[in-house]
């Protein structure tokens, strides 16, 4: 699923930290992740606040934005880099790979792999913003691994809006849930992938709309699972068990990302740096 750089990989790089990009703050639900199952990791993340959000945009311009993402996670010597991005993953991954060294990872991959297996009756939904949606990126990812499944698709963008204003289980979300969830639930779906970073957040409220037969699938949770698997063969986790550091870098002023980080975070986020991302 992640490939491998041409050069070696050098286990002396241990300490290094993995690099994390989003568009914002979204990403953040897979960092948590990442912070729970890798807990002595030096962590990097980068939010591009001043250009969110990348679902609106055009191709092109997502790959320039992600490069330069990347190059900037490469300033600080980051040994893997996790695209915490669902529109950069669908439309820029394969291009990055094909560009960098480094190994990374999207978040598409490792939940359309995780609703594959987890799907019974062989009917898969995914929601996510407009950006995802339109790109198809789950729908392929899905049958590459299992062409006979069917996949329901669904955009819930009032859904981004809703995590970040704290709405997680307010009568306004459950009246919307219940009003964008319809299709799938009559289309009689036994798995839905939540395909966009936001919508952890929601879980409770997708749940309980969707019915106890639905499984969810966390594309951060599994994402998470990828990188450390992705560490742990290659014998690049950090060997030192010492409290991590963890840096975060956002392209506009912070405050915003600090104020909705820490909802998603569940907790302080210290220090956030404001870098001038087109020097990279």
């Amino acid at each position: 699923m992640i490939s491998l750089p041409e050069k070696k990989l050098n286990p002396a790089g241990n300490s290094n930290p993995v690099g994390i990009f989003d568009s914002g703050v979204g990403g953040l639900t897979v960092a948590k992740k990442i912070f729970e199952l890798l807990p002595y990791e030096n962590v990097v993340y980068f939010g591009d606040t001043a250009r969110y959000p990348y679902g609106p945009r055009s191709q092109k311009i997502i790959r320039k934005f992600s490069s330069q993402d990347t190059n900037f996670l490469l300033s600080r010597r980051v040994k893997f880099i996790v695209i915490a991005c669902n529109t950069a993953s669908a439309l820029a991954l394969e291009k990055l790979k094909r560009t960098y060294h480094t190994p990374m990872i999207g978040v598409v991959e490792p939940g359309a792999s995780a609703a594959v297996k987890a799907t019974r009756n062989g009917k898969i939904g995914v929601i996510g913003t407009l950006g995802t949606i339109h790109s198809h990126a789950y729908p392929k990812a899905i049958r590459r691994l299992d062409p006979r499944l069917e996949v329901y698709s669904l955009p819930c963008p009032l859904f981004v809006a809703l995590a970040e204003e704290g709405y997680m289980d307010q009568e306004v979300t459950r009246l919307i849930a219940s009003e964008y969830l319809h299709p799938l639930i009559r289309n009689g779906i036994d798995t839905l992938v939540l395909g966009c970073t936001h919508y952890p957040l929601l879980k409770k409220v997708i749940s309980r709309t969707m019915g106890s037969k639905v499984r969810l699938i966390d594309s951060a949770e599994e994402t998470a699972k990828e990188v450390r698997k992705f560490l742990e063969k290659h014998r690049l986790l950090r060997k030192i068990r010492k409290k991590p550091v963890r840096r975060f870098y956002v392209s506009d002023i912070p405050d915003r990302f600090i104020e909705v980080g820490e909802r998603f975070l569940k907790g302080k986020i210290g220090k956030v740096k404001r870098i001038d991302i087109d020097r990279y």
